[in-house]
């Protein structure tokens, strides 16, 4: 398999997938603003910290050598079913497998939950998450429509 090349001004020291503290939340929210995440009502730093704090979820976080958020994924887990949410890579880190060690830490947190069936939720104008999700083995699901309301 061909090494995944480096985009510029991008350090090579290695990248480590930890679980979120509650000290990750302002640069969290920052890595979602700067790789163009749309913004829901739940992106405040109460909301944040509360599922960073959830026995039924984990926020994972990659973070690079110099301790800089370069992506995350939040992977909860409902009883009945898993779910992935905000699964942003930093722009200058995007395509070095970053998303795929996410997702696979996610699966592992999930099915030791528990989980038997995962869904992943995907941005609909976001083409490239599609092609991830389709990527990683997620198939998508076009029987079923979400329906949300901020409260």
């Amino acid at each position: 398999m061909a090494q995944a090349r480096r985009p510029p001004g991008v350090s090579p020291s290695p990248l480590t997938i930890r679980h979120a503290t509650k000290d990750d939340i302002d640069d969290l929210l920052a890595l979602w603003e700067r790789s163009g995440a749309h913004p829901s009502a739940t992106d405040t730093p109460h909301d944040l910290r509360r599922v960073v704090d959830a026995p039924h979820a984990a926020v994972l976080v990659a973070v690079a050598g110099d301790g800089a958020l370069a992506g995350s994924l939040i992977a909860t887990f409902d009883g009945w079913r898993g779910n992935f949410y905000r699964m942003v890579v930093d722009p200058r880190m995007r395509r070095l497998g970053l998303a795929r060690r996410l997702t696979t830490e996610g699966e592992t947190w999930l099915r030791a939950a528990g989980a038997k069936r995962l869904t992943a939720l995907v941005e609909g104008d976001r083409e490239i998450a599609q092609v991830f999700w389709d990527s990683v083995g997620f198939e998508r699901y076009e029987g079923m429509r979400r329906y949300s309301k901020n409260l």
